[in-house]
């Protein structure tokens, strides 16, 4: 079991639990000292399988992760990124058996937390229990807004939709400058995240450089026109419940 650490890998939990939360210092430290099993995972390799039975919950230290589930024809359906500092399967704390997967989309270290260390945690600092209850309840209105997305929004809305909330999450964990970030998805990925083909992702891609909105080489992402590629998502990060966010310009909430 590896020893709580100052890394700032281990930080990132904090700075995504302070995005939208705001905790003491016993509750940061109670957080830092959980007892955390590290392991590494290759490009494409399951951390969570559908239908296992999780004792720990897994946070994101290093790389990329996603959520997916598969249909008996093998088609796959990713149902959320997520960047260092997230805890993809937080709700395995209380549903028993995994109805999807969580795989690493590129080299990524994934801590494992004992789901009984994270309740002691939060009986000893019982506000830890409504910052984790906040996260899923955030969970759940990204998927509504996502939903939002598949069922209203065009190509290119989809698109610049999920590049700005991407950007607005690295940034929330230290993980963007400048607009930067690095997000190694492929074409075929934002296709089975966004219910389209690879080729109509790949004419929205090649259209959104065209207008100088946004520069990608894989694994790279940098967001060269914000104002422009948030107004043509009709981006409302509301859903996202983040502390300190700007006002939106004028854009119904999706959450």
């Amino acid at each position: 079991m590896a020893p709580p650490n100052p890394s700032a890998e281990r930080h990132r939990l904090l700075r995504r639990l302070e995005s939208t939360t705001v905790l003491d210092e016993d509750e940061r430290q109670a957080l830092l000292n959980l007892p955390m099993i590290l392991r590494d995972f290759l490009e494409g390799q399951d951390v969570v399988r559908g239908g296992d039975r999780p004792s720990h919950c897994c946070l994101v230290l290093t790389g990329f992760v996603c959520r997916y589930a598969l249909l008996p024809d093998g088609r796959r359906q990713i149902l959320a990124f997520h960047p260092p500092g997230d805890v993809p399967d937080l709700q395995s704390l209380h549903l028993q058996i995994m109805d999807h997967s969580v795989a690493a989309m590129m080299p990524s270290t994934v801590a494992f937390i004992a789901h009984e260390h994270i309740q002691h945690a939060t009986e000893q600092h019982p506000r830890l229990i409504h910052a984790f209850w906040r996260e899923t309840l955030i969970d759940a209105a990204t998927f509504r807004a996502w939903m939002i997305g598949l069922g209203r929004r065009s190509a290119h809305e989809r698109i610049a939709h999920l590049i700005c909330e991407m950007l607005l999450r690295f940034e929330a964990v230290g993980l963007a400058e400048g607009g930067v970030f690095q997000m190694p998805v492929t074409q075929q990925d934002i296709a089975d995240a966004l219910g389209l083909s690879n080729v109509h992702v790949n004419r929205v891609l090649q259209d959104l450089r065209r207008d100088e909105l946004i520069a990608w080489q894989r694994p790279m992402i940098a967001v060269l026109r914000r104002e422009a590629l948030e107004e043509l998502a009709m981006f409302d990060p509301t859903y996202l419940h983040m502390r300190n966010l700007p006002d939106a310009p004028g854009v119904a909430a999706e959450a």
